[in-house]
């Protein structure tokens, strides 16, 4: 899909160069619509089948019996077997994963699963992941996806200690469920489940996405008399991000583009790698300025930072502004935090 969009896209800036078309107009469509909204829609596919074996999970039954496994495992760490679902659906999408802890019958158990929700790695952040492993690390791609996975599992393990013993204390409710029965998935539900996961990620790409990226590239292209600028440099966005930089120096991180593209990510993650794409051009000179070692802390820091704005939202809904705006800060210290530990780490070891 992605030679696809490529080839569309070269068909259609040597069309527009052909007919004269404005530069401006040219770099909009190009640079902003087409490899922007595009980078984000190349990783469609994978997305419809993570969605794809979670529906089957779910339609054939096995979620109900995931939750009374675990039940035991989860209990000391202060939750009971229910959490697991929404937990698993926090793999898919953090919004409906929210939602779905209004099924657990405690209010202490319903909001301390809701913190950890945004330590699974959802769907949104797949892209990015992808695209950093392609660039960075293309023969232990799968390694190092499997290992950010694992690692947002043993922090979301650490977290809940934590909150068993300061915001969270006393025992979850007693675990009570009907269990289902064993049934072979119906294909035809399983792909309408699938479609109705995989369309909200559509939706966004050409939504808030969409949006996103026609922003991010006139912040990058003007300056503040609206001029259009040769570098990038003297752009109304470089004089923005660059207030926001000096936080993540101290990671190794102080390219004014990559804060840039973090928060854009509060909007939708798969904003990071569109927010790129638009400020780097290609993905060669994403690789030709960023090492490997700052490409993990890079994809620590997305990994573990705050959840979109749409989970933002939910949790909301559910805990209160509060419970929200603590969940914000709570989750970009502990970004801040694990990402220079693996800067500190990578750097020791000379790899940074």
């Amino acid at each position: 899909m992605a030679d696809g969009i490529d080839q569309v896209t070269a068909w259609v800036d040597a069309w527009l160069t052909d007919e004269a078309v404005n530069p401006a107009i040219r770099s909009l469509v190009v640079d902003a619509i087409f490899q922007g909204v595009g980078s984000v829609l190349s990783f469609a596919p994978v997305i419809a089948v993570l969605f794809f074996f979670l529906s089957l999970l779910e339609d054939g039954g096995y979620m109900a019996r995931i939750a009374f496994v675990m039940d035991r495992l989860l209990r000391k760490l202060g939750l009971s077997g229910r959490s697991i679902v929404p937990l698993l659906v926090g793999f898919g999408c953090s919004v409906p994963a929210v939602m779905a802890t209004r099924t657990l019958p405690s209010e202490r158990d319903r909001r301390m699963t809701i913190m950890l929700i945004p330590f699974m790695s959802c769907s949104a952040k797949v892209p990015i992941y992808a695209f950093f492993t392609a660039a960075f690390f293309p023969r232990n791609g799968a390694l190092v996806m499997i290992g950010l996975y694992l690692f947002g599992v043993c922090m979301a393990i650490l977290t809940a200690l934590l909150f068993k013993r300061t915001l969270f204390r006393g025992e979850p409710v007693p675990f009570v469920m009907e269990l289902p029965n064993y049934r072979m998935p119906g294909m035809k539900n399983v792909l309408r489940l699938m479609w109705d996961k995989a369309r909200d990620f559509l939706e966004r790409a050409f939504t808030v996405i969409f949006v996103g990226t026609i922003i991010i590239w006139f912040l990058q292209n003007f300056d503040v008399r609206l001029n259009m600028v040769a570098d990038s440099q003297d752009s109304i966005l470089a004089f923005l991000a660059g207030a926001v930089a000096p936080l993540f120096a101290p990671l190794g991180l102080a390219d004014w583009r990559l804060s840039t593209a973090l928060i854009s990510g509060f909007m939708a993650k798969e904003s990071v790698i569109s927010t790129l794409t638009v400020l780097y051009g290609t993905e060669e000179a994403l690789s030709s300025i960023l090492t490997p070692g700052m490409a993990l802390t890079f994809l620590t820091f997305c990994l573990l930072y705050t959840p979109c704005i749409a989970a933002i939202t939910s949790v909301k809904r559910e805990n209160g502004t509060g419970w929200a705006v603590g969940m914000i800060a709570f989750q970009c210290v502990v970004a801040w935090i694990a990402a220079f530990a693996v800067h500190l780490m990578l750097s020791a070891f000379g790899v940074a």
